[in-house]
Protein backbone atom coordinates (compact mmCIF):
# COMPACT_ATOMS: atom_id res chain seq x y z
CA UNK A 1 0.00 0.00 0.00
CA UNK A 2 1.43 3.39 -1.00
CA UNK A 3 1.15 6.34 1.23
CA UNK A 4 -0.24 9.13 -1.17
CA UNK A 5 0.60 12.96 -0.08
CA UNK A 6 -0.64 15.02 -2.58
CA UNK A 7 -3.81 15.46 -4.93
CA UNK A 8 -1.44 14.56 -7.61
CA UNK A 9 -1.40 11.07 -6.11
CA UNK A 10 -4.75 11.29 -5.07
CA UNK A 11 -5.19 11.74 -9.25
CA UNK A 12 -3.14 9.19 -10.24
CA UNK A 13 -4.28 6.35 -8.20
CA UNK A 14 -7.97 7.60 -9.11
CA UNK A 15 -6.39 7.60 -13.16
CA UNK A 16 -5.58 3.46 -11.92
CA UNK A 17 -8.94 2.74 -11.40
CA UNK A 18 -9.92 3.27 -15.08
CA UNK A 19 -8.06 -0.18 -15.44
CA UNK A 20 -8.67 -1.81 -12.68
CA UNK A 21 -10.44 -1.41 -9.42
CA UNK A 22 -8.39 0.06 -6.73
CA UNK A 23 -7.96 0.24 -2.67
CA UNK A 24 -8.23 3.37 -0.88
CA UNK A 25 -7.72 3.42 3.07
CA UNK A 26 -7.90 6.49 4.71
CA UNK A 27 -6.37 5.53 7.97
CA UNK A 28 -5.97 7.81 11.36
CA UNK A 29 -2.42 7.30 13.32
CA UNK A 30 -3.58 8.04 16.72
CA UNK A 31 -6.74 5.46 16.81
CA UNK A 32 -6.06 1.41 17.40
CA UNK A 33 -9.07 0.50 16.14
CA UNK A 34 -7.76 2.21 13.00
CA UNK A 35 -4.29 0.35 13.19
CA UNK A 36 -6.07 -2.82 14.23
CA UNK A 37 -8.72 -2.39 10.24
CA UNK A 38 -5.44 -1.34 8.25
CA UNK A 39 -3.83 -4.43 9.74
CA UNK A 40 -6.46 -6.39 8.53
CA UNK A 41 -6.66 -5.15 4.85
CA UNK A 42 -2.56 -5.50 4.71
CA UNK A 43 -3.26 -8.95 5.57
CA UNK A 44 -5.82 -8.92 3.01
CA UNK A 45 -3.43 -7.36 0.10
CA UNK A 46 -0.95 -9.94 1.17
CA UNK A 47 -2.50 -12.76 0.85
CA UNK A 48 -4.02 -12.22 -2.76
CA UNK A 49 -0.31 -11.61 -3.60
CA UNK A 50 -0.21 -10.94 -7.50
CA UNK A 51 -3.55 -10.53 -7.83
CA UNK A 52 -3.90 -7.79 -5.41
CA UNK A 53 -5.27 -4.77 -6.28
CA UNK A 54 -3.43 -1.60 -6.38
CA UNK A 55 -3.74 0.11 -3.01
CA UNK A 56 -2.94 3.91 -1.37
CA UNK A 57 -3.10 5.37 1.85
CA UNK A 58 -4.00 8.51 3.17
CA UNK A 59 -2.96 9.00 6.99
CA UNK A 60 -5.94 11.28 7.82
CA UNK A 61 -4.28 12.92 10.52
CA UNK A 62 -1.36 13.72 9.28
CA UNK A 63 -2.78 14.97 5.75
CA UNK A 64 -6.61 16.52 6.49
CA UNK A 65 -6.55 18.47 3.06
CA UNK A 66 -5.77 15.34 1.47
CA UNK A 67 -8.78 13.39 3.28
CA UNK A 68 -10.83 16.28 2.73
CA UNK A 69 -10.25 16.13 -1.02
CA UNK A 70 -10.64 12.49 -1.27
CA UNK A 71 -14.18 12.50 0.51
CA UNK A 72 -15.01 15.55 -1.83
CA UNK A 73 -14.22 14.11 -4.81
CA UNK A 74 -15.52 10.14 -4.06
CA UNK A 75 -18.68 11.99 -2.67
CA UNK A 76 -18.17 8.93 0.23
CA UNK A 77 -18.32 11.12 3.88
CA UNK A 78 -15.55 11.02 5.94
CA UNK A 79 -14.58 8.02 8.15
CA UNK A 80 -11.46 6.72 9.76
CA UNK A 81 -10.73 4.19 9.21
CA UNK A 82 -12.41 3.40 6.19
CA UNK A 83 -11.76 1.61 3.41
CA UNK A 84 -12.72 2.30 0.02
CA UNK A 85 -13.33 0.46 -3.22
CA UNK A 86 -12.54 2.88 -6.85
CA UNK A 87 -13.32 2.02 -10.21
CA UNK A 88 -13.59 4.34 -13.12
CA UNK A 89 -12.55 7.50 -10.41
CA UNK A 90 -15.84 6.80 -8.15
CA UNK A 91 -16.88 4.72 -5.47
CA UNK A 92 -17.94 1.91 -5.48
CA UNK A 93 -18.05 0.57 -2.08
CA UNK A 94 -16.69 1.43 1.32
CA UNK A 95 -16.50 0.23 4.75
CA UNK A 96 -15.03 1.77 7.98
CA UNK A 97 -14.21 0.00 11.47
CA UNK A 98 -15.41 -3.58 11.77
CA UNK A 99 -16.48 -3.52 8.73
CA UNK A 100 -13.21 -3.94 7.18
CA UNK A 101 -12.45 -7.38 7.15
CA UNK A 102 -10.58 -9.63 4.38
CA UNK A 103 -14.05 -11.45 3.35
CA UNK A 104 -16.07 -7.60 3.34
CA UNK A 105 -12.60 -6.67 0.86
CA UNK A 106 -12.93 -9.90 -0.94
CA UNK A 107 -16.88 -9.66 -1.85
CA UNK A 108 -16.53 -5.76 -2.73
CA UNK A 109 -13.81 -6.41 -5.48
CA UNK A 110 -15.02 -9.39 -7.62
CA UNK A 111 -18.43 -6.91 -7.59
CA UNK A 112 -16.18 -3.60 -8.70
CA UNK A 113 -14.30 -6.12 -11.59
Amino acid sequence: MRELSSIQMLEELLAESAAAPVLLFKHSTRCPISAAALRRAEEWLAARGDAAPAAGLIKVVENRPLSQEAAARLQVTHQSPQAIVLRNGAALWNASHGGITAQALETAFPKAG
